[in-house]
């Protein structure tokens, strides 16, 4: 299995309501310093039918960057989801102790 493949495997399995983040997901397919590939495998699966908006970054950030999508779309996809979404003078945030999802192994 490729590493996207094994990426989206994970991200298909985050439930609604809840977020897990690039480095958790790394670690999770046995590259915990490959965070920044978790980041490259979402911004290809925008178009793919997984929920890429419950990805973000360790300090409960939104970091997108794509030219498909964009802060604001994934905070509003996330508020669909039910998650509150914080909106600081440039950043969204997600308060991780609320909303991190533990995948049990």
């Amino acid at each position: 299995m490729n590493f996207y493949t094994a990426v989206y495997k994970i991200v298909e399995k985050i439930p609604q309501g809840k977020v897990m983040t690039y480095g958790q997901i790394a670690t999770m397919i046995s590259s915990p310093r490959a965070a920044r590939m978790v980041g490259f495998a979402m911004r290809a699966g925008i178009n793919k039918n997984i929920p890429w908006q419950r990805v973000i970054n360790s300090q409960g950030m939104i970091s997108i960057v794509n030219p498909r999508a964009t802060k604001q779309l994934q905070a509003s996809l996330l508020r669909q989801d039910g998650i509150k979404v914080l909106l600081t003078k440039k950043n969204y945030y997600i308060d991780l102790k609320k909303y991190l999802y533990y995948p049990k192994k």
